[in-house]
């Protein structure tokens, strides 16, 4: 067909640690916190001068929630104005052990999404659909940032998601949680 464009948009998925994980914790007041969410806004916009626009969250606490607010936040300028949120949640109710508050921001981010999907149920074992909606976000990315330090020896849904996407051959930006120095795994 003459004048369809026919690329898609570049995609970029976000992975991340939770809380617990950090030095800091929930202390998102913590001078680590805030260098790890500006390091991550850093790296979205360098995505996106580079022609990114959609980007995956998987609704987890931590890096997932950090990263979703500072995408809406950065659509807000007119520079960024194409910027699409898009959340995969791993099933229906998955926060509901969460406190409120936390609710209260992912029910925000879910909202002014450009589109939030369910990638699994309740009757699959929340690890099946943790996993489920981690490879359902690398099978659509073309590339992967991720708050992650690549200690191989400890086991983590988000070494796991880096690890599929290696398999898969993407470009994979590493933020380390405890630094927040950035480097590209090869």
């Amino acid at each position: 067909m003459w004048g369809v464009n026919m690329t898609r948009e570049l995609t970029c998925a976000i992975t991340g640690h939770r809380p617990t994980r950090f030095r800091f914790k929930y202390d998102e007041n913590n001078n680590g916190c805030k260098r790890i969410k500006k390091r991550i806004r850093d790296q979205l916009m360098l995505l996106y001068e580079q022609g990114f626009r959609q980007f995956w969250v998987g609704g987890a606490l931590g890096v997932d929630m950090w990263a979703g607010e500072i995408l809406l936040r950065l659509k807000e300028q007119p520079e960024y104005c194409e910027i699409q949120l898009i959340i995969a949640l791993p099933f229906e109710g998955h926060d509901a052990g969460w406190e409120e508050r936390s609710r209260r921001r992912m029910s925000f981010l879910i909202r002014h999404s450009s589109e939030t999907i369910i990638v699994g149920n309740k009757e699959t074992p929340p690890a099946a659909n943790y996993r489920k909606r981690n490879e359902y976000m690398v099978d659509r990315a073309d590339h992967l940032l991720a708050v992650y330090d690549n200690d191989r020896s400890i086991r983590s849904g988000t070494g796991m998601t880096v690890r599929m996407a290696e398999k898969k051959g993407l470009p994979i930006t590493l933020i380390h949680p405890d630094t927040g120095v950035v480097s590209e795994l090869k």
